[in-house]
């Protein structure tokens, strides 16, 4: 798999001219990278080292007390004493950035497992994908030579303003959480706004997805990845000019200019057609077409850092969770299967796992701050694909999730609790797992409580 020289999404070249003419008698001033300043104050240092002192010293208490992974508290301690400390961090390694509304953990486990095939790769494994997160992240492996890191869509813009990344990955956008996020608009148009504060980042970006192409658009260095957008809901206008976007044999454009730009890399039902026509067979432990689409991106980004594709491929192949997601485990003294759907779009991808078995199905629905508290979202999702089948549902939402079941001609057991639920459930044998689906805190909760089987 080579990196071939790319085309825009208007024709023009991706990888600019590196040369420039000069004006007559111009002088030009060479400009470091924005970055720590170099010849550091001996009081900034010692302040930079008080900071990563007390962070880890934070993250290690929040840990032997079991209050938690340290994923935030350590970053939270270390910015507030050094609020440069980011920046610092990552001024000696090259940076992905993956961001989007579903599939940032899953894909940021990918990047970093192909960037390790180069050298030593830091992550904010636990999905802290705030400044707090990242640089709790960072201070662990400070001598690593590359970072992935995910990025909740929102703070893309604060990060933007205090590095480059060398890469930055751009997934998908729909709706979620719109009592805390908002419309899908406002996220385009952070995005939009984040990239023109980096000019001479890499750009890895959805080809199928209206709002990421609309965001990445008048961006100078864009490879577009395409492998299908099936929820197409949140996208059925165009970001910019607002007009209905026609679509002809997944191709899609509007009277405005706004296009499905030529893809680089092509996601098929097998694998992968790389820039150079190679098609690149995907057998992955993690499930689904969205996997291997995450899987692409993993490949397309370390392609992009010089990693050899045939170390890469290897790596990504070795995923076989992220962070507890699709991990079969053990709960209530059954053999579970744990997936996360948040959204009506990874619902959609969730719920095409699992409506082609027969195995016990529970369905676990909260709405803490975390999650949004508005689910009228519910009734977006296509639960009319489990009827005739009975599941369990149970979560502090669960009367409204049984509601919506009523009306999808579902039948379903109301529980009070997961493993209220599995010991209701017909459960048919460890090579059969039950399959548990869960929205973000009830999922957490879960994963919390395999930790400390």
């Amino acid at each position: 798999m080579t990196d071939t020289t790319r085309q825009g999404a208007r024709g023009g070249r991706h990888h600019g001219d590196e040369s420039c003419s000069r004006p007559s008698g111009q002088r030009w001033r060479i400009v470091s990278p924005r970055g720590p300043e170099t010849g550091r104050s001996t009081f900034h240092r010692l302040r930079t080292g008080l900071a990563l002192f007390a962070g880890r010293l934070a993250t290690n208490t929040s840990k032997r007390l079991g209050l938690g992974s340290g994923g935030i508290i350590g970053g939270r301690v270390a910015l507030a004493l050094q609020p440069d400390l980011l920046g610092e961090l990552v001024s000696d390694k090259r940076v992905v950035v993956i961001t989007g509304t579903n599939g940032k953990t899953t894909t940021t486990h990918m990047v970093a497992e192909t960037l390790r095939a180069a050298g030593e790769a830091v992550s904010n494994a636990t999905g802290a994908n705030m400044p707090d997160g990242h640089v709790a992240a960072l201070m662990t492996r400070p001598r690593a030579d590359f970072a992935a890191l995910e990025v909740d869509e929102l703070h893309l813009a604060r990060l933007t303003e205090r590095f480059q990344p060398a890469v930055l990955l751009l997934l998908n956008l729909s709706r979620d959480q719109l009592d805390r996020v908002g419309e899908i608009r406002s996220v385009e148009a952070s995005i939009r706004q984040a990239l023109t504060k980096s000019p001479g980042t890499r750009v890895i970006a959805n080809a199928d997805d209206p709002n990421i192409v609309s965001a990445a658009f008048d961006h100078p260095d864009v490879v577009w990845v395409s492998g299908g957008c099936r929820w197409k809901h949140d996208a059925l206008n165009c970001p910019r000019c607002g007009a209905f976007l026609e679509e002809v044999d997944g191709e899609w454009k509007c009277v405005c200019g706004l296009r499905r730009p030529r893809p680089d890399w092509t996601v098929d039902e097998t694998g992968l057609i790389a820039p150079d026509g190679t098609h690149e067979e995907l057998s992955l432990p993690l499930p689904g077409q969205i996997n291997r689409v995450n899987a692409t991106f993993a490949l397309a980004a370390s392609t992009a850092l010089d990693v050899a594709p045939r170390a890469a491929l290897e790596r990504v192949r070795s995923v076989q969770e992220a962070n507890g997601r699709y991990e079969h485990t053990v709960l209530a003294g059954h053999t579970v299967r744990l997936l996360l759907a948040k959204n009506p779009a990874s619902w959609l991808e969730m719920l095409d796992l699992v409506a082609d078995n027969t195995r016990p199905l529970v369905l676990v629905v909260n709405s803490r701050e975390a999650d949004g508290h508005d689910v009228s979202w519910l009734w977006d999702i296509d639960f009319e694909r489990l009827a005739g089948r009975t599941v369990l549902v149970t979560g502090e939402r669960a009367l409204d999730l049984a509601v919506r079941l009523r009306y999808a001609e579902v039948p379903c057991e109301i529980t009070p609790d997961v493993q209220q639920a599995l010991h209701s459930a017909p459960i048919t044998g460890s090579d059969q797992p039950a399959e548990v689906i869960a929205n973000y805190t009830a999922f957490r909760d879960l994963f919390v409580k395999r930790q400390r089987r």
